[in-house]
């Protein structure tokens, strides 16, 4: 306590802020693999299982969409430590005896965890813009933005891992209750600490204001629907059903595969201003979104066609999904570094908000389609669809400002 006294204001609130969104990331990646691996295990269909989170994706994209206005009006740390109450109400739900565990209560706390996720994200994310001296270059940004968002999903990975072996260990309302402990306790520590009027807006926002009025944002937001959809409709359901009932993976193994790729996919987040910076000395503008895609693309299809000629199948989908993580990886940072560019200084998070609920709506297309495709056509199939998304959020990343197009295309990006 007496080291983190001699930081600056600012520096207190940013690791207040990553504190935060690092506990809750703990508690949802794992929230997930317990739900998935515990109803898997009772006998659900893949499509079954993509319906217990189709409430967690909807309401994602409710949430982005008010929760921008929200903040604005609020201010960030109470859409923060709203979405912490959130989270632990939606543990509280899942603890009732088994018999009572019924699907329609799981969506329901899958919904609530849901809106608590997409505030909590939102508000961290937002954060960073204010909480950087007025100093600092957009270079520093980019490298703030990577290291929180790479940070957050290699713990996510670590939710999964935690997800698979609390359930080993603890059973499923064991694991339940250990995780609605430590989140509460981390509740209590924002709430006392969290500076009270970060992010909250100048002037009035008005909830008209949540539509953004900015073309390069616009323009993201529809790319970055196409990228987590194709990620998720074969990550979400797919790939882990896949690997236990084809591969024959128990709960460890299957929990340990997709925590190692996620903390690799945050890992290659965090340093994706290196990867870009290796080949070329500017900052990310349009032109690095479209040469990232077109080389994004290019991994679903190449697991799908070693699928489909049979070449050493089990090989073929762990090496060339780990290669699809760092490609994702630096798309979906260089994408989360052009947002909070792009964003307004005052309300930054109306724009951050419509942002992430584009990333909502890509993810709850993702779940769905992972789950019906994979139980009507296999992996296979999946991994094409994956392609197809990935050649439309490329295409759209044309439209991006190239850094030629005007003096800064960073800053001031409304039109």
């Amino acid at each position: 306590m007496q080291f983190f006294s001699t930081l600056s204001p600012s520096v207190r609130q940013y690791l207040l802020v990553t504190g935060n969104y690092w506990s809750f990331t703990l508690t949802d990646g794992a929230l997930r693999m317990l739900v998935l691996l515990h109803f898997h295990t009772l006998g659900y269909t893949p499509l079954e299982i993509a319906l217990l989170f189709l409430f967690y994706e909807f309401f994602g994209v409710v949430t982005n969409l008010v929760g921008g206005w929200l903040g604005a009006r609020l201010g960030l740390n109470r859409t923060m430590n709203i979405g912490l109450i959130l989270q632990v109400c939606a543990l509280a739900m899942l603890l009732v005896p088994s018999s009572y565990l019924s699907v329609p209560l799981v969506m329901a706390a899958q919904g609530i965890s849901g809106i608590a996720k997409d505030l909590n994200k939102m508000s961290a994310k937002s954060s960073i813009k204010l909480l950087l001296p007025d100093d600092n270059t957009q270079g520093t940004l980019y490298r703030w933005i990577a290291l929180l968002t790479g940070s957050k999903n290699a713990l996510k990975g670590i939710g999964f891992f935690m997800g698979g072996g609390l359930l080993a260990l603890l059973e499923f309302r064991g694991a339940i209750f250990a995780m609605a402990v430590a989140l509460a306790s981390v509740l209590l520590l924002s709430k006392k600490f969290l500076r009270k009027d970060l992010g909250k807006a100048k002037v009035k926002a008005r909830f008209q204001d949540v539509f953004s009025k900015s073309r390069p944002v616009n323009i993201l937001a529809a790319a970055r629907l196409f990228l987590f959809a194709s990620r998720d409709v074969w990550f979400v359901v797919a790939l882990p059903v896949f690997l236990a009932s084809q591969f024959d993976w128990g709960h460890w193994q299957v929990g340990a595969f997709l925590a190692c790729w996620i903390i690799g996919y945050g890992a290659a987040q965090a340093f994706a201003p290196r990867i870009t910076g290796s080949f070329s000395s500017a900052l990310p503008d349009g032109r690095t979104a479209l040469l990232w895609g077109c080389a994004l693309t290019l991994i679903p299809a190449l697991i799908a066609f070693s699928l489909y000629i049979g070449f050493h199948p089990q090989l073929s989908i762990l090496l060339g999904l780990m290669v699809f993580a760092v490609l994702f990886a630096v798309n979906s940072s260089v994408h989360s570094y052009l947002i909070v560019a792009y964003a307004r200084e005052d309300g930054v998070s109306m724009d951050v908000g419509f942002y992430y609920m584009a990333n909502a709506l890509g993810r709850l297309t993702g779940t769905l389609l992972s789950g019906w495709i994979f139980q009507i056509a296999g992996l296979q199939a999946c991994l094409l669809v994956s392609t197809c998304l990935l050649f439309l959020a490329t295409f759209i990343s044309l439209a991006l400002p190239k850094h030629n197009e005007e003096d800064n295309p960073m800053i001031n990006a409304v039109t």
